[in-house]
Order: C-alpha cells, then sequence, then structure tokens
C-alpha cells in the first residue's frame, strides 16, 4: 500500500446524493495532492450516491445500520484494513459512538450546514438548518467542518465559512447557498486536519 499518499474513509448515510463526496474528490484531484478516497460506505441500497461512485470508479460498500454496534464493528475493519488515515461524514446522520471514535483512533470531521454554535445539536440537520436560520430571519449563515466527539456538533471548528442571505426568500434558496460554501469548504478542511495529523 502507497503510504506517500493519504487515504480517507467516507461515511454516508440514507438517501444521499453524494454532492459533497464529489467536491472532495475534484478539489483534490484539481490541486494535484496525496489524497485518495479509498471506500464510501452507503446505507441505502438505492441512495443516490451510488451512481456517482460507479460513475467516478469510487469503491462503495454497503453497511447496514440497523445494528449500529454492528456498522461500528464492520466500519473499524475496514478502517484497519484501508490503513485510513481520516474518516469524513458527508451526509452521515447517524451518531458515532464514543467508543467507535477512541477505537478509530484517526480524526473524523463532518460539515454542519450553520455557523456553529448556532443551529446545531440533535435533530439539527440538513432542511431542519435552513428552516431554522430561514424562520429567524438571519442575514448570513455558512457551513463549519468540525472534528467529531460524543456529542452532536460540539467539536473542535477546523474551518467554518459564511455567506450572505440578502434576497432569499425560502428555505431551499438558503439550502442552496449554503451548498454552494460547504462544496468550497469541506475538502480545503479535509486537508488541513490531514496536516495536522501528518503521518506521512
Amino acid at each position: 500500500m502507497n503510504k506517500n499518499r493519504y487515504r480517507i474513509g467516507v461515511l454516508t448515510s440514507g438517501m444521499s446524493r453524494g454532492s459533497n463526496l464529489l467536491a472532495i474528490r475534484n478539489w483534490f484531484n484539481e490541486n494535484q495532492l496525496p489524497v485518495d478516497i479509498s471506500f464510501v460506505v452507503v446505507t441505502h441500497r438505492r441512495a443516490p450516491v451510488i451512481e456517482r461512485c460507479q460513475y467516478f470508479g469510487l469503491e462503495h460498500i454497503f453497511v447496514s445500520t440497523k445494528d449500529m454496534a454492528e456498522f461500528e464493528e464492520r466500519v473499524l475493519t475496514l478502517i484497519s484494513e484501508r490503513e485510513i488515515d481520516l474518516i469524513v461524514l458527508a451526509g452521515f446522520l447517524k451518531k458515532l459512538s464514543a467508543e467507535f471514535l477512541e477505537k478509530a483512533a484517526i480524526p473524523t470531521l463532518n460539515i454542519h450546514p450553520a455557523l456553529l454554535p448556532k443551529y446545531g445539536g440533535e435533530g439539527m440537520y440538513g432542511s431542519n438548518v435552513h428552516k431554522e436560520v430561514f424562520r429567524n430571519q438571519e442575514s448570513e449563515s455558512g457551513a463549519t467542518v468540525h472534528y467529531v466527539n460524543k456529542c452532536y456538533d460540539e467539536g473542535e471548528i477546523i474551518l467554518q465559512r459564511k455567506v450572505g442571505l440578502e434576497g432569499c426568500e425560502s428555505p431551499e434558496q438558503v439550502a442552496e447557498r449554503v451548498l454552494k460554501i460547504e462544496h468550497e469548504t469541506y475538502a480545503p478542511a479535509i486537508w488541513e486536519a490531514l496536516q495536522r495529523h501528518r503521518k506521512l
């Protein structure tokens, strides 16, 4: 296995579309950085992200989350077998246990579609976040990449970027602006984390 390159694993869940996954892949390729996506875990056999994985030659592995203990054991095995340097959550909505994070012993990152610590915590994901931001008539929102710990959205922030919401007339328009910022933010934050925990 080539250890002159970083290897990351990506976890998705439900009917993930894979837009952040694609943005991550493209950013590392365009910047010619030594990062490979070793695998993409999917938890739904018909998730749209599978088609993107097939098109771009990314290995996808189905692992059910019906039993989270079994799910975590399978992912820990993948981390060990593939010598993974970092785990990326991309549309993964399940809570990983403190025991999993300790056993993995590598950075695990998540991107949140708001400016944490605002609009974070259990139940605050996806459209739920954008509805609250819009309801409160916020002038800005953004994306926050943070380390995952045992509490929802409370890990150390790695990178945060803002976007103005002037002219947004619905939560869907808020989501559109934030998603664009997510695509510009996640991969650079992953690269920063890899450098912090450099093993090469």
